[in-house]
């Protein structure tokens, strides 16, 4: 009599590289805020990526390849590690233009939303914040994100109020001056 053989079948998962996860999970559903400055300079990003960098890269993938032996190849695997950053930038930048939503300059009363340029007071000195979305935000230079502590705080506001904020680094009670 012949042995029996048992065969378990299993499920076998093949690890995703990032730009694979990227496409099969999207990136989400939220709207990303961006000026009309921003998306001109994401949509020239894309094209730099994909018609400059994405072809330098396949070239040097290409010229380290015809240096031989591909697993001890630094070149090769530096530019291959490279192209695929490129790619997944190329994949972030275009979920970004999907779910994209042009910041319009609207008369909103004295409002504080996306896009407003907000004059506020806290401990005697003035500050300039201009309220955009996360993608273009920067702290450094007075561009704050909406959904940032103090964006979020400042956003339905109109000038005048007075606004309680606590971030990490405590709470400070700001007065809106002027709102544009």
């Amino acid at each position: 009599m012949g042995a029996r053989f048992c065969f378990i079948q299993r499920s076998m998962q093949v690890p995703k590289r990032r730009a694979q996860m990227l496409r099969t999970y999207p990136m989400s559903d939220k709207v990303n805020y961006v000026t009309a400055d921003g998306l001109e300079k994401l949509k020239a990003e894309l094209k730099d990526l994909k018609m400059v960098k994405q072809r330098e890269l396949a070239e040097r993938l290409d010229a380290a390849r015809q240096l031989g032996d591909l697993s001890e190849n630094a070149e090769y695997q530096e530019a291959k590690h490279q192209l695929g950053m490129v790619q997944t930038r190329i994949l972030v930048i275009g979920e970004l233009l999907k779910s994209a939503v042009v910041i319009e300059k609207e008369k909103n009363g004295g409002t504080v939303s996306v896009g407003s340029v907000v004059t506020v007071s806290a401990n005697g000195k003035q500050k300039e914040y201009h309220i955009v979305g996360s993608n273009e935000a920067d702290p450094t230079v007075g561009r704050i994100s909406n959904e940032s502590p103090l964006g979020t705080a400042f956003l339905g506001h109109q000038q005048g109020d007075s606004i309680s904020v606590t971030t990490p680094g405590g709470t400070t009670v700001y007065q809106i001056t002027e709102v544009r």
